[in-house]
Order: structure tokens, then sequence, then C-alpha cells
């Protein structure tokens, strides 16, 4: 775990200084992901009749893994856009994980995720703060991502016997994973969409978040954003480890999916282009300082009476 966090901790402070490519900041992240791959620890052998798979190959954990590390980094690393949002759902993730690795008796995972947990309570009163404010930056949120990856290829590797003390079947543990991390990877699907549907790269900036729909659409406040957000993901994955322990996986999917439909309902049914979300915008200032005009007309004349 050292080298593949000295490798992102330099990565993303450089970025932070000195903006790098996309591409670069992608081979730094296999490189350090590689370290963690070779582990023995982390191999996952078997999806334990997930979906009626079980015994997998050694070169296809090598894929899964390797792209499941990737896309929670990266995930993570795209919901840092607002104060609190980053903290609060890092929160939410190391107090689940605490929770299952300290119950499947994985005591040295348990600790990591504490640890992790308490750095990112401290941080948060900082970061929401208006006086004494700091930013998590590349810096933080791959390094958070990296350890959030770690803990799920972790969770994903689990021996059998250790899902024993867990509330959820054994088969619905990928599910579980994705509940867990519904948040990030959510909105990162749905911002790749987006912008690959108006034919830019996929890693272009904008403002089509969830959190930036939140705050330049039903103007919330990024305190309120991110609170919104975090009790979305507690309850999604409170709900989904009820269901996990006694509905079956093929049931589960098909729930998941049909919220991920029902979510994307939701969040594209506008355009968030982000020209048309400027005029929009700028129209609702306009409409709101007539609104304001009309409003203190009628007391200015009985004022001049």
């Amino acid at each position: 775990m050292i080298p593949g966090l000295t490798i992102l901790f330099i990565v993303g402070l450089k970025d932070d200084m000195v903006v790098l490519s996309p591409g670069s900041k992608l081979l730094a992240q296999i490189l350090a992901i590689s370290f963690i791959l070779v582990n023995d620890s982390f191999g996952i052998e078997s999806l334990n009749g997930f979906l009626n798979i079980y015994e997998i190959p050694y070169y296809l954990y090598l894929v899964i893994g390797g792209f499941l590390m990737l896309t929670i980094i990266n995930s993570y690393n795209l919901i840092d856009g607002i104060d609190g949002l980053a903290s609060i759902v890092g929160i939410v993730v190391m107090v689940i994980y605490t929770t299952i690795f300290y119950l499947s008796q994985e005591y040295f995972f348990a600790l990591i995720a504490i640890t992790m947990n308490a750095c990112l309570m401290a941080f948060f009163g900082f970061n929401v703060s208006s006086r004494k404010k700091i930013f998590m930056g590349d810096t933080g949120s791959l390094i958070v991502g990296f350890i959030i990856s770690i803990l799920t290829l972790k969770f994903l590797a689990l021996e059998p016997t250790a899902y024993g003390e867990l509330p959820f079947l054994l088969e619905n543990a990928p599910l579980i994973a994705i509940s867990i991390l519904i948040v990030p990877l959510f909105d990162t699907a749905r911002v790749f969409t987006i912008r690959i549907a108006n034919k830019k790269g996929p890693f272009s900036p904008d403002r089509n978040h969830i959190h930036h729909i939140f705050i330049d659409f039903w103007g919330l406040s990024h305190k309120q954003a991110s609170f919104i957000i975090g009790c979305f993901n507690i309850i999604f994955v409170v709900l989904f480890i009820i269901l996990g322990s006694k509905a079956k996986n093929t049931g589960m999917v098909i729930m998941l999916v049909s919220v991920v439909i029902f979510l994307a309902y939701i969040f594209f049914r506008y355009n968030y282009n982000f020209s048309t979300l400027k005029q929009k915008i700028l129209l609702k200032r306009k409409i709101d300082a007539l609104k304001g005009k009309k409003d203190t007309a009628p007391k200015s004349k009985k004022k001049n009476k």
C-alpha cells in the first residue's frame, strides 16, 4: 500500500500545482494499483454464485480488479466539486467498511478504515468553514479514493467463512459494494454519458455533476447538497443490506437497475449542457430582479405620498 500511496501523493501534489493531463494521471494510477493487484491477499478467486458465477481465472481477476480500482479512484476524484461532499461520502463509506471488517475479524483493514474516517472528520470541519477553509485537492481525493478501492477489493476477496457474521448473503457481496459506492459511481457514469453525447472528452470539465444541479437548478447551498447526497448514500446502503440478507441477487440486480433508471430519468430529463445551463441561470436572475423591483415599487410610492 505504501508505494501506491506515495505515487498518488506525488502525482496529486504536482497536479494541484501544475495541471497534469488525464493520461499522465491514469498511468500513475495503473502503476499504483499494480502493487495491490499482485498481492495474494487481495486476489478474487470466486464471485460466490453472483449471477451463477463461481470460480474466475487469475487474468480475469486482474482485469476486473484493475477496472474496479481505477473506476473508484476516478469516481471519488470527480465528486470532489463542492465543499463537504467528498468528505461526507468518504465518512459514510469508511463507517460501513469499518463495521464490515470488524465483524469479519479483518482488524487491520478495520483500523485503516477508522483511521481514514478520523482524518475525513477532522478535514470536514475546515472544508465547510467560512473562515479557516481548506480543500482536499487531487492530492487528497486520489489518496482517499485509492484507500476506498483497496477496501472494496479486500471486501470482495474475503474468505467465504468471513461472511458468516455479516448481515447479508455471500452471493450479494458485489451488489453491497456497488450500493456503498452508489454516489460516485452513478455520478461518474452519468457525467461521462452526457459529455460523450455532447461530443466532448469524458474528463473535460463542466457543471453536469449532480451536486452542481442541486446548487445551480435547485438553489441549495454546498452544505445542503452535501448533506442530502450523504443521507441518500446511507439510506441506499441500509436498504440493500436489509434486502441482501434474504433476497437472491437476481432480484436485487433488477432492483438496482430500476433505481438507476429512475435516477437517470430525474437527472437526464433536463438539458445540462453548460451553455444552456448558463442561459437558464442568467434568465432566472433577471426574473428575480424584475420581481424584486415590482415588490419594492409600491412601497417607494407610498413613502413619497
